[in-house]
């Protein structure tokens, strides 16, 4: 593998690269704030199957392009899923797989959070094994303010890093979560000025280390992330799509789209 081709078959939208043992991996829709399109949603179901089987990496960073992590659903995309019954199945699916390819992907991945991370964005932080996060950077999951069950990242896993009360508040309110503030909650690990520097040198240190024990070490821990995610990820996703067809979604996407 070489350290100038786009690694895995990705979409432009995302950006994987070789750096010796590690790969870093970058949303790449800088111009509207890496928000998620079908490329883009689609090739992040297939890039984590595809990572735990390059056997010459040893961990991963997961950065934005630009100055956002991901600004979460593009609304044109949701208004298609909404419109599409087609799309909006494939959508679910790949959600699905997106989840449970993070969870049990081999590869320890370090999150760089270099600004906003809404919405799916968050749910990849949420997923993550280990976050930095730049000190102007803030998660949120607004999908009950749009009308739609969050079925693919903060309520499946937050209840394992914070309090269930703390994961319900912001869940139900889509409330901004500084990133002090998400260190203090227990859902990212340290406050950086270059998030990416940092995470880059915690995916080095990671590498370094014998591989069995480092893989395995991340099965053990992700094996109560993996049942936690099971117990509830069917309903979820079913009731997510549901969500897509309502006239709440509908109305609140439009208004939105108006602004």
């Amino acid at each position: 593998m070489t350290d100038d081709q786009n690694l895995y078959g990705m979409p432009e939208e995302i950006d994987v690269r070789a750096d010796g043992p590690l790969r870093i991996i970058t949303l790449n829709r800088p111009a509207v704030f890496n928000a998620v399109n079908d490329p883009l949603h689609t090739g992040l179901a297939r890039l984590w199957p595809r990572l735990a089987a390059d056997r010459e990496a040893r961990a991963a960073v997961l950065t934005g392009a630009g100055k956002a992590f991901s600004a979460g659903g593009d609304f044109a995309y949701l208004d298609e899923i909404r419109q599409d019954p087609d799309l909006r199945s494939k959508t679910i699916a790949d959600g699905r797989d997106i989840v449970l390819g993070m969870v049990r992907c081999r590869v320890p991945v370090v999150a760089a959070v270099n600004g906003p991370a809404v919405g799916l964005g968050c749910s990849l932080v949420a997923l993550s094994d280990i976050v930095y996060m730049a000190e102007s950077a803030h998660l949120a999951d607004p999908h009950v303010q749009v009308g739609l069950v969050a079925a693919d990242g903060g309520p499946l896993t937050w209840p394992l890093h914070t309090s269930l009360l703390l994961a319900k508040e912001y869940a139900l309110t889509g409330a901004r979560i500084p990133a002090e503030k998400a260190v203090a909650l227990g859902l990212a690990n340290h406050v950086v000025a270059d998030p990416l520097a940092e995470a880059t040198a915690c995916a080095k240190r990671i590498a370094g280390l014998p591989r069995q024990a480092a893989e395995s070490t991340k099965r053990v821990l992700n094996m109560h992330l993996e049942r936690a995610v099971l117990a509830t990820l069917d309903y979820a996703t079913s009731a997510e799509e549901q969500s897509f067809q309502t006239d709440d979604f509908r109305d609140t996407l439009a208004r939105l789209t108006e602004k």
